[in-house]
């Protein structure tokens, strides 16, 4: 890589950390066209490994920022952290359903054929004889 352009790459990265990762702050900073970001991210895996990092930092500073509401007694706050770390313990406004199984999705019934199924309806060929 040339001098200049890894100099392009390490400006543009001090500025993604300035700006908590907002790519479009960092390339207007940088005078870096939005495609050539990408094109680094697509094709520099140290450039992508850095963006990561910083994209991480991000995220710990917005949760940072979370915790402290919630420590100053945010209610709204406490109930997105609720919302989201505690849906395991029920805190949810409706009704998840898991249809895997260990993972998997399950299949419909082999009986089931899909050219049968019209709407989320299964429909089949069989006819009431009492009609």
């Amino acid at each position: 890589m040339n001098k200049s352009r890894h100099i392009k790459k390490e400006s543009l990265l001090k500025a993604l950390e300035q700006s908590l990762g907002v790519v479009t702050v960092a390339c207007k900073k940088t005078d870096t066209p939005r495609s050539t970001y990408y094109k680094w991210i697509k094709e520099d895996e140290e450039f992508r490994e850095q963006v990561k990092q910083i994209e991480n930092v991000a995220l710990d500073f917005a949760e940072s920022q979370l915790h402290q509401q919630i420590a100053d007694n945010s209610t709204p706050a406490t109930i997105f952290y609720l919302k989201t770390k505690g849906k395991k313990r029920g805190y949810t406004e409706k009704a998840e359903l898991d249809i895997t199984s260990g993972g998997k999705s399950i299949a419909p019934p082999s009986w089931i054929n899909e050219q049968d199924v019209i709407g989320g309806e299964v429909y089949d060929d069989y006819e009431d004889e009492t009609s």
